[in-house]
Parts: C-alpha cells; structure tokens; sequence
C-alpha cells in the first residue's frame, strides 16, 4: 500500500469502518475543469522575489533621495554648486588633519632634509599667493588657505604624490628627486592643490555613499553572493570613472596655477613622462584604474594648456 493511500470502505459493507478514528479530508473538485494546480512553494518563491525586489527599491530611492534630495553645496573658490558629504569646510579640514600622521607615517615620516622640505613648502606657498591674488579680482576666497601644508616625506621607494580633503600636501622623495626643474614641482603641488580646491575627496565621500547604496541594491534584489559580489564590481567600477575624472580635473588646475605662479606649464609633461617611467609603461588597464594613463594625460594636458594660453606659451616663465 502506498503510503499516501488510506483503507476506505468498500461501498458494500454499510457498516464498515475506516481504521482511523477521524474523518478523511474530501478533495475538492477544481473550479475550472483542467485547470493546473499551483507547485507546492511556487507561491512563497514568488513572494520572497517580491519582497526583495520592494526592499532593493527602498534602498535605492534611499540611495537617490540621500545624494540628491539635498541642495548642493556652493565651493567658494570656484563659485559652483557641489554635491559633498561634509559641507563645512573645517570638517574637511578637521578630517584632513586626523588622517595625516598616519599617512605620513606610512611613508617613512617627513624628510630630513631642511632645504629640500623648505623647497616644497615655499613653491606651494608661491602658488597659493598668486591663486589669492586672481581669486580677490573675482571677488572670492579660498577657504583653505591658512590650512594648507606642504611636506616632502622620507619615502623613497613610492613614486608618488598625494593630498587630503582640507590642504595636507605632500610628495615623496621617490618622485622629488626624479624631477628636474621647479616647474615640474609646481605642476606636481598644483595637481594636488587643485584636489583641495575641488573638494575631490569630500565630493568622493558622497558619490561612495550613493554607489555603496545601489550596490546594495542589487545585492539584495540578486538575492545571492554572487549578485552581492557582482554589485560591489560594478560600484567600484564608477568609482575609478569617477577618480579618473578627477584626476584630469586636478591636471587643469595644476596647470592654471603653473600659470599664476609664473611657471611654465608645459614642465607637467615631464612630470607625465616620469610617471610613465616608474610604472614601466605598464600597470592595470586605464578602466580598472582610479588614473588616467600619462600618456592620455599628457594630450589632456596639451588641450588645457592651449586653452589657458591661446596666443601661445609666453616666453621667460619659470621651466
């Protein structure tokens, strides 16, 4: 007997009786003759994708309302209205100081070299007078400007230079001793002031944030590890766009401040080449980057110079 069958009387014996002592359940006839019965647990498959998918929408429209439900914020050096995750210029400074003992001390802690950190420090300087000088014509101020620092630091393997949200600048010795002229310093400290001016790294906070809350998103709509892992892919995919943008942001910058400052601006295509040197020509494809590649750069470079100078580089600037 197959365990789903019971003994039922036969329709003879009227007395007969079943073995279980409570009434059979009687199946119901359908409704509508051939119809297909429902799958045992299609229904709760259905309902979990529902909920998931109410939940993956809840968090995006969080993700959305959080980045650009709020005004934007105006940058007071350039005028334009930005979208940022601390909007009061001493929090970035206030960030920027807590994050750069570690940073410095990452990188072998600032050089011993008097002149060579007093070199750094008085080309910055340069640049953030003559940028207060243009910013006082159009009747704006840099916010930053009694925070910047300047600080050449001792590492001499990483070729690389870098700034923190609120004016902490510093180079290391790896890429100081390889330039060649001022005007490649100047370049190199007017890049990186350029991510301060832009707010780049506080303007990063905040696209992380939307980013981090569509990949959720995804994540939970997915419903797996692998939709999880997927999501934070592609969110960490924008991101690199993002810094990549910034980067030429902060080349534009560097070489209007090569301008006020008197230096020639062309010297960053050194920089470039030097750049270019250290990676060996090589690194990870541009698209799984968070830099431009040099060469790239380089045409970008050419483009803003040409715009900042359109009668032509003049001559008797600082090389």
């Amino acid at each position: 007997m197959s365990p789903l069958q019971f003994p039922f009387p036969r329709s003879g014996g009227s007395r007969t009786q079943s073995r279980f002592p409570f009434p059979l359940p009687q199946r119901r006839p359908s409704s509508q003759p051939g119809q297909r019965r429902p799958v045992f647990g299609q229904s709760g498959v259905g309902s979990g994708l529902k909920m998931r998918l109410i939940l993956a929408l809840a968090i995006a429209a969080f993700a959305f309302l959080s980045y650009y439900g709020k005004p934007g914020d105006i940058n007071q050096v350039t005028g334009k209205s930005e979208r940022v995750a601390l909007t009061e210029e001493s929090q970035e400074i206030q960030l920027g100081l807590q994050a750069a003992p570690e940073m410095v001390g990452h990188h072998g802690g600032p050089s011993r070299s008097i002149a060579d950190q007093q070199r750094v420090q008085m080309i910055g300087f340069r640049l953030l007078d003559a940028l207060e000088k243009d910013l006082r014509v159009q009747n704006r101020s840099n916010p930053y400007y009694k925070s910047f620092q300047f600080t050449l630091l001792a590492d001499r393997r990483s070729v690389n230079a870098f700034a923190l949200p609120g004016g902490q600048v510093f180079i290391t010795h790896a890429l100081y001793d390889q330039l060649e002229t001022e005007g490649q310093l100047a370049g190199v400290l007017g890049h990186e002031i350029g991510h301060v001016l832009a707010r780049h790294g506080n303007k990063r906070m905040a696209k992380q944030g939307l980013f981090q809350g569509l990949a959720g998103a995804v994540g939970v709509l997915g419903g797996d590890q692998r939709s999880a892992q997927m999501a934070q892919m592609v969110s960490s995919v924008l991101s690199m766009k993002y810094g990549r943008e910034h980067e030429l942001e902060s080349d534009q910058w560097g070489v209007r401040l090569c301008r006020f400052g008197g230096y020639d601006p062309r010297a960053m295509i050194g920089v470039m080449e030097i750049l270019d040197r250290a990676t060996g020509g090589q690194g990870p494809p541009e698209f799984f980057s968070t830099h431009p590649k040099p060469a790239n750069r380089v045409e970008y470079i050419k483009k803003v110079i040409a715009e900042e100078f359109p009668n032509g580089v003049p001559p008797g600037l600082r090389p």
